[in-house]
């Protein structure tokens, strides 16, 4: 989609190349997505719970998602399950329950349920995405991570980035494109359904993040020399626009948490380009891309839903395992 004509083009992701230019700055989020999804039992009643893991808070104190939630008291103890469905070691508490239904869980069995995880848990596919068999989980293992994943912690895949692989990166830096890395760890508050009757009213959550020294450098230098910024994600947007926001318009070498949330109008100070994928209605993410449909303006929801048709009508794939678009 080329913003300034309103233009559409169909591709394929590895035409991404011809639409970058030596200097360009590409930020890619190398946040790893872990096993967060874990099955185990009542251990009085024997009934199921499916476990969403969400935060760890302390060692072996982790925020969670539980279904059915309303089983899931104070005081109920869940014992989980391994890969083939028998009982372990490990063992979970709920101690506390929050304003919005979310459990927090003290684990014991395991000196640290982190280590565990690939053990016990299962990738974090979003609830659209059904699985019947092992075999298929298994290949999420590998589908559900990006090539360049690093620090563990989301518990959804930065899926813009699931469409690189490392050959494609090979050619990204051939073409002289200075390939940096910012970490967001995706939480599930990214995807929650905005209901707020004003949009400003919405809450976010917050999400941690950090920018290593030398990719705000890159960033720097690129800016300075009039070359772009090329988002690949709406978290990578999310880190770089929190950090500028609280930096003069700068990006510079930092951690923290953020609740930014980006929604027409909106003046963006760091991001020229952007990938990501499609988005659910009344999404969050849905917002941020029309806001960067037309920075500072509030028509961009009408042109990104302009596209979207489009897509429909050639028969793109929408959400985490789809198609992708690259918005100029």
């Amino acid at each position: 989609m080329d913003r300034a004509n309103e233009k559409l083009a169909h591709k394929k992701f590895s035409d991404l190349v011809e639409f970058l230019s030596p200097g360009d700055a590409l930020v890619l989020n190398n946040s790893r997505v872990i096993p967060a999804r874990l099955r185990g039992v009542n251990a009085k009643s024997g009934g199921k719970f499916e476990v969403l893991l969400l935060e760890e808070k302390s060692l072996n104190d982790w925020w969670a998602m539980l279904r059915p939630a309303k089983r899931a008291r104070v005081g109920t103890e869940i014992i989980f399950l391994d890969a083939d469905k028998s009982q372990t070691q490990i063992k979970a508490t709920v101690i506390e329950i929050n304003s919005e239904g979310h459990r927090r869980l003290k684990f014991s069995g395991a000196d640290n349920l982190g280590d565990e995880l690939e053990k016990i848990g299962e990738p974090p596919l979003p609830p659209y995405i059904e699985r019947k068999t092992t075999g298929q989980v298994a290949d999420d293992r590998e589908r559900y991570q990006t090539v360049f994943a690093k620090p563990p912690g989301s518990v959804a895949a930065p899926t813009a980035g699931l469409h690189f692989s490392e050959s494609l990166l090979k050619k990204i830096r051939v073409r002289g494109v200075k390939i940096c890395f910012v970490t967001l760890h995706v939480g599930l508050g990214t995807f929650l359904p905005v209901k707020a009757e004003i949009i400003s009213d919405h809450v976010m959550h917050e999400e941690r993040f950090e920018i290593p020294d030398k990719t705000a450098v890159a960033i720097r230098d690129a800016k300075r020399a009039g070359n772009r910024i090329i988002a690949i994600g709406t978290t990578s947007v999310r880190v770089l626009e929190a950090v500028a926001a609280q930096n003069e318009g700068e990006v510079i070498g930092t951690s923290g948490r953020t609740r930014i949330f980006i929604h027409p109008p909106y003046d963006f100070k760091i991001v020229d380009v952007l990938v990501t994928n499609f988005h659910l209605p009344r999404s969050t993410l849905l917002m941020l891309v029309s806001a960067f449909a037309a920075p500072g303006e509030t028509r961009g929801r009408e042109m990104i839903l302009s596209a979207y048709a489009e897509a429909i009508r050639g028969r793109y794939r929408f959400f985490s395992y789809g198609d992708a678009m690259l918005i100029l």
